[in-house]
């Protein structure tokens, strides 16, 4: 069992959600000129590839090892689904305002987990979730200039990123991370191939082929930080800071598209970080509660 290293793994974190606001600004530099399927191909290829040639001469033939091969198929499905809906609002959002909306999703697998699954739910969280469902009209309230019908594409991507959480949850429990992570690449690689002869475009400049190189290396090298950081830095530390990709994507916003949202965006931004930040808090301090013997 790897040790606990906080900072290292708070650092780590840190630069997975640098990757993932890269991977989401390359996708809508991609998306302004080329396929979007054809992005997505490259994010999943890179990811499948590069993985497998790092950790096949390790684990061999046991690194597709699982007891849950159809959940593991399903769960790939799900988060291409997940990035398809993520490449298609970045090509009509700004990156900084379609993240914000997607930080709901711990939100919703709260409200899921809540109708669906039984689980215990307080009155504080259940203020928090609504919070920031409120965070999210602000940010795409009717009659600012990002209301349209493209504002459903972040509330779906956020519906199937909900999906894919809650079946991680039960997968991370009996499976190894690397497995999981080797079969999400395969599946959305071979998903994007199925459509790659139809939608198939040569790249011709020079922005282009950078785009779709960091689109592949950004999602690949991100989510092996996040694996490494929360093998050194409990789930409940890291969880709160994962709202730093907020940040992270304003920022790439205003370098590469010289975006900087409205005060109202601003407004719903802070709401969605801090109500999900507090709900993260909240459960883990409830359960703590639950935990702690009955004194005597």
């Amino acid at each position: 069992m790897t040790p606990y290293h906080p900072l290292s793994g708070m650092l780590l974190a840190l630069a997975a959600l640098a990757c993932f606001a890269t991977l989401d600004t390359s996708a809508k530099v991609v998306a302004l000129t080329l396929p979007v399927l054809l992005g997505l191909w490259f994010r999943y290829i890179f990811q499948a590839v590069i993985t497998t040639a790092v950790m096949f001469p390790r684990r061999g033939r046991s690194l597709f090892h699982t007891e849950r091969l159809g959940a593991q198929l399903l769960r790939g499905l799900l988060l291409a689904i997940t990035s398809l809906f993520t490449f298609l609002s970045v090509k009509y959002m700004p990156v900084g305002e379609f993240t914000a909306i997607a930080m709901i999703t711990p939100l919703v697998v709260t409200l899921l987990a809540a109708t669906l699954l039984g689980e215990q739910v307080s009155r504080r969280r259940w203020v928090l979730v609504a919070g920031g469902f409120v965070g999210t009209l602000f940010i795409i309230r009717p009659g600012g200039d990002l209301f349209g019908w493209f504002t459903l594409l972040p509330l779906a991507q956020v519906a199937s990123y909900s999906a894919f959480q809650i079946i991680t949850g039960k997968l991370v429990k009996t499976e190894d991370a690397v497995t999981m992570h080797v079969y999400t690449g395969w599946v959305g690689a071979i998903l994007a191939s199925l459509a790659l002869p139809f939608i198939w475009v040569t790249p011709q400049t020079v922005t282009e082929w950078t785009a779709l190189t960091l689109m592949g290396l950004m999602g690949t090298i991100g989510h092996f930080m996040l694996i490494l950081a929360f093998r050194r830095t409990p789930a409940a530390t890291l969880t709160p800071l994962l709202y730093a990709q907020i940040a992270f994507a304003m920022l790439a916003g205003w370098i590469v598209f010289n975006h900087v949202p409205d005060g109202w965006s601003l407004v719903g931004m802070a709401l969605i970080a801090f109500c999900g930040a507090a709900s993260t808090w909240l459960a883990v301090r409830e359960s703590r509660v639950k935990l702690e013997p009955l004194e005597v």
